[in-house]
């Protein structure tokens, strides 16, 4: 959800023969980010052996930025994709780097990073080939999923070139999240950045500079802008919604409610941070270890926090009138049949908002009696009202995410003016280095100089050329309409193209 006239509305292309489902962006004030997109028919898919072929190492990822490669995204959020599809390519961050490197170990992508949130699932990568490359990365996406391409290709979307660039800036802005503004995402892809430029990460130059530029990006548009003022973080409009459905489910005012989260992390503090800003007097935490509620107590020492462990679970519950549940687990913590063995099924009416991903709570818990479980996917009328309060921030943030952008395509485009530049300066070190073998034979013919001042004669020589090659190359670098014809000019002025001929032309001539 996004504000009118801004709005991008994901539009889903469903092409015969079995081909991949395109999602679009329209951005209106990104619409200089409209080249065409790329789209892969699924039979392309085919399991790639890693052990074909060797991963590339960090400084020939490196040499292949200069020489075209392009930004793609592929993956699933909140905005087209269920959760059970997407809690089924859930990883730990600490797996992240671990995710990059399988994308790449076949060859077909050249660099590769991984974020993964409760609200996305989405792979950044560059390569030569995206066709391969994309065939390539929703094998990856299917083997760990453990889906069909058939119905992996329902959810996914996939952006190319400068639409996935304008993907990544509004992703960090926090524009392209469930709840607009939210700062958490903003944390989340910078972690993404410091993990593609780590030993084993596989970010390479230029996609670690375009996750580098969204990251700065994000802290622009926060900054700048009022977009994180108010309740802007999923745990913020979990309190919202239960705060909303408390008296039609419980039959209880929300500020006579007992409250107990699950889970001691970023999300349990968040969501703390919000009741104690409204007034919050008693909360339980039920965690494994005692360790982190602890330092939740002292953080917010004005709210009575009781700590319990998870022996404890299922009697903490049957006391509690909403359960917020916010683990790292993999497996369901409350389903229908753990509630009916405890005994808590047609009792008090409970309220169990489960904001984990992978869910902590069976859906099926909503088809035991007073019992009241929602995830979240069901935050939707509270986002529509958050959205509808951050219009005019949301119109200020994207200009300012256009800027970053632009600035990241210019300096992109640049990267063609390498081999150009690195011809130039081969060249010109050529002669530098034939002319100053003369000029030291004759002047150490008669001792007239030692061996100082003959390194001073070569630092010279090369400040020479350095100051008179500043200019062009800086000239080369200034990517814009008019770079490529620049290119051009230079490459034909210093003939670059015919270097390696001339060279040898006259060398025979020399040597006859």
């Amino acid at each position: 959800l996004t504000a009118s006239g801004l709005a991008s509305a994901f539009t889903a292309t469903s092409l015969s023969g079995g081909n991949f489902v395109n999602y679009r962006r329209d951005v209106t004030s990104g619409s200089q980010f409209g080249r065409p997109l790329a789209m892969v028919a699924s039979q392309e898919v085919e399991t790639n052996n890693p052990s074909t072929r060797r991963k590339k190492t960090k400084q020939e990822r490196l040499d292949l930025a200069s020489k075209g490669l392009d930004v793609h995204v592929v993956g699933l959020s909140i905005h087209h994709a269920d959760v059970d599809v997407r809690e089924k390519l859930a990883i730990p961050e600490a797996t992240w780097n671990e995710a990059s490197r399988q994308i790449c170990s076949s060859g077909e992508v050249e660099e590769a990073a991984v974020l993964s949130t409760c609200n996305r699932f989405e792979v950044y990568y560059s390569a030569s080939d995206p066709r391969t490359a994309m065939a390539c990365v929703t094998n990856y996406l299917s083997e760990r999923s453990g889906l069909p391409v058939s119905a992996l290709r329902k959810n996914l979307f996939m952006l190319s070139g400068d639409d996935a660039v304008w993907h990544v800036m509004r992703v960090s802005g926090g524009l392209d999240s469930l709840i607009v503004g939210e700062g958490q995402i903003l944390s989340q892809v910078r972690q993404c950045h410091l993990h593609s430029i780590e030993e084993d990460g596989c970010g390479g130059k230029v996609l670690s500079r375009l996750l580098n530029k969204a990251v700065k990006a994000g802290k622009r548009v926060r900054s700048e802008t009022a977009i994180s003022k108010g309740s802007v973080s999923i745990s913020s409009a979990a309190v919202e919604l239960s705060e909303m459905l408390c008296m039609q489910d419980l039959n209880l005012p929300f500020s006579e409610a007992r409250l107990t989260a699950v889970g001691s992390g970023k999300m349990t503090r968040l969501l703390l941070t919000h009741l104690a800003s409204r007034g919050l007097e008693r909360f339980t935490i039920l965690n494994r270890s005692l360790a982190r509620p602890q330092e939740l107590q002292e953080q917010f020492p004005d709210v009575d926090i009781e700590i319990k462990l998870m022996d404890d679970l299922w009697d903490v519950i049957g006391q509690s009138d909403i359960v917020y549940t916010a683990t790292g687990c993999e497996d369901y913590l409350v389903d229908e049949i753990l509630l009916e063995e405890n005994g808590l099924a047609g009792g008090k009416p409970l309220m169990l908002v489960d904001i984990a991903v992978p869910r902590n709570v069976n859906e099926d818990c909503n088809d035991v009696p007073n019992v009241h479980a929602y995830n979240v996917d069901d935050l939707k009328a509270v986002v529509a009202k958050n959205t509808a309060m951050r219009q005019k921030e949301m119109i200020e943030a994207e200009i300012l995410l256009k800027e970053e952008a632009y600035e990241f395509g210019t300096w992109r485009d640049s990267l063609s003016a390498i081999p150009t530049i690195n011809q130039l300066q081969e060249k010109a070190n050529s002669f530098r280095e034939e002319e100053l073998e003369k000029c030291t034979r004759k002047l150490s013919q008669n001792n007239n100089f030692n061996d100082k001042e003959l390194e001073a004669v070569e630092r010279l020589s090369r400040g020479i050329v350095n100051k008179l090659l500043h200019g062009p190359m800086s000239h080369l670098r200034k990517a814009d309409e008019g770079s490529q014809t620049a290119i051009k000019e230079l490459s034909d002025m210093f003939q670059l193209g015919e270097d390696k001929k001339s060279r040898g032309n006259n060398g025979k001539s020399r040597r006859r």
